[in-house]
């Protein structure tokens, strides 16, 4: 217990010490008092994408770094909500802590949940009740679209709205890809277009039902197809081969070369 509560005052005295840095940087930096909320916009973007490849990468030192940026980025919209006068970096903790108070009432409350799936039907419904006017509200615009389609199927099914299992979505599946070969054997590009999407929407569907994170499945692929082709090229490389002279058959035998060495 003793130990418990150190480490909690450890944890207190580092943030304050990021706070305290914050405002060093706020008073003292020329680049750091030019920035706005605005500007930093692109940069924490870019930190939460860094983030995720560490993760992916299963690097923990970087993980652990990225995690830093990111604390550094949220310290720092809050210092500037305060020197507008709008909030400070307590009034966000406070109001964090406050929703999640309120949505988790089978920890504050006398609710009883079953599982998972209860837990995030209720927190759809008492989002309502905050005074959101959709349960779609909360899906940001800018996210990337496969991303997206995620968060609404998520959030869609925790009202309800859903098929009854994974067999009635890949029946989905098949149709739309049925109607996308159909829309392909024509000359109408929107109405392809079209398709397409509803074609993904459809795989995101199945994917979520098979608890499969449909971003982080087609990121690995993009990471093993970077790694084998980039093998590919040093091999042409290292045998002084041209693109033009060769063949998919003669790639393919490097492309295997690379998927026995586990690339």
């Amino acid at each position: 217990m003793e130990l418990e509560v150190k480490r909690k005052q450890e944890k207190l005295d580092a943030f304050a010490r990021l706070l305290s840095v914050m405002e060093d940087l706020r008073a003292g930096c020329p680049w750091d008092q030019k920035q706005t909320w605005e500007s930093l916009r692109h940069l924490t973007i870019e930190e939460v994408y860094e983030l995720g490849d560490a993760i992916l990468d299963n690097d923990q030192d970087e993980v652990k770094k990225e995690i830093g940026d990111i604390f550094l980025h949220l310290v720092f919209y809050s210092k500037i909500g305060e020197e507008k006068g709008h909030f400070d970096v307590a009034d966000v903790l406070n109001a964090i802590c406050e929703k999640l108070i309120f949505r988790h009432p089978h920890i504050y409350g006398d609710v009883q949940v079953k599982d998972e799936e209860e837990v995030k039907s209720n927190w759809e419904k008492l989002k309502l009740k905050e005074g959101k006017k959709s349960v779609l509200e909360g899906v940001p615009k800018s996210l990337p679209a496969m991303v997206k389609a995620q968060r609404i199927q998520e959030k869609a099914r925790g009202v309800g709205f859903d098929w009854d299992n994974d067999s009635q979505v890949w029946d989905k599946v098949v149709e739309e890809l049925n109607e996308f070969k159909s829309a392909c054997d024509t000359m109408n590009d929107q109405e392809q277009m079209s398709e397409l999407g509803d074609v993904l929407f459809s795989i995101i569907n199945f994917a979520r039902f098979k608890n499969l994170n449909p971003e982080e499945a087609l990121e690995r692929t993009n990471k093993k197809f970077i790694s084998r082709f980039q093998y590919l090229e040093t091999c042409i490389t290292r045998d002084g081969k041209n693109w033009e002279d060769m063949n998919l058959t003669e790639m393919d035998v490097y492309w295997n070369e690379a998927k026995k060495l586990g690339l």
